[in-house]
């Protein structure tokens, strides 16, 4: 998948609920890209609803592009850290740990694979490109989490953004879908782990939505189209909906959930034909 393109408009700042779902949380956002990311649609909502939030960006090309939309909610904290390299995970979370001593929530919305590998026949996937999709698209829950885990002193919630595809079989997923597999499983063993530590760990499973990274799956309109068609709600998921589970998951109201992968796709994945 390409890197998708941002904007750089001043943004008007948003109106934050003093008496909102997490009123008085903190925490940090990984994989907004741009304003149309289904990560900051989860970002807006979570501030609008009292949340304090934090924020990365891959690369210095990303800067102007995030910067713009954190000063929008009020970030206090955003910093480059490519979720690749250890070193710089380290680094980001210390900078955060200075800033604040504890946080109560992460959402993690990363995920890539290179073009070649989602086209043609998953059979046809190199080696490096199965390694690199399973370490951006799987291995860094577990890296950030791992990080994340001495500032959730207080316990807290950690949520990721899968996808159908790591279920069954779509058409030019191909390793993606293998790497949202991994990711999966990776949210359960994590919710085993860490429910001694109070942490909640959970996966929205969105439908297909339209953002620029997802112009990378050949035939992605096609795929909209089949939705809209065949969901039982006749029509495809909004990004807010996806965010509106999101912010479920991180709050309260979901203190007993852990381990689950919610599917907001207008009922699309209980279809069997």
């Amino acid at each position: 998948m390409t890197s998708p393109e941002g904007n750089t408009k001043v943004l008007e700042k948003r109106t934050q609920k003093k008496d909102g779902l997490l009123a008085g949380k903190r925490g940090i956002v990984f994989g907004v890209a741009n304003d149309h990311s289904l990560a900051w649609h989860c970002a807006k909502m979570l501030y609008d609803e009292g949340a304090e939030l934090a924020f990365t960006y891959q690369g210095e090309n990303l800067e102007r592009r995030i910067k713009p939309l954190a000063e929008s909610v009020n970030s206090p904290f955003v910093d480059m850290c490519d979720l690749g390299n250890d070193e710089q995970i380290d680094k980001s979370f210390s900078k955060l740990a200075e800033k604040w001593e504890t946080i109560d929530f992460v959402v993690h919305a990363v995920a890539f694979a290179n073009r070649e590998d989602l086209e043609g026949r998953f059979v046809d996937t190199s080696r490096d490109g199965f390694k690199l999709a399973l370490d951006v698209s799987a291995y860094t829950l577990t890296a950030v989490t791992r990080r994340a885990l001495p500032l959730m002193k207080n316990g807290g919630s950690i949520v990721t953004l899968t996808y159908y595809g790591a279920e069954k079989v779509v058409p030019n997923y191909n390793v993606m879908g293998v790497a949202k597999a991994a990711l999966e499983a990776s949210v359960q063993y994590l919710a085993a782990d860490l429910g001694q530590d109070k942490v909640r760990v959970n996966a929205v499973s969105a439908g297909p939505v339209k953002t620029l990274a997802a112009k990378g799956i050949s035939g992605f309109g096609e795929m909209l189209k089949l939705v809209e068609a065949k969901a039982p709600l006749r029509r495809n998921v909004q990004q807010d909906e996806v965010a509106k589970s999101v912010l479920y998951l991180l709050s309260d109201l979901a203190s007993g959930v852990t381990g689950e992968v919610i599917h907001v796709d207008c009922g699309y994945s209980i279809l069997g034909m």
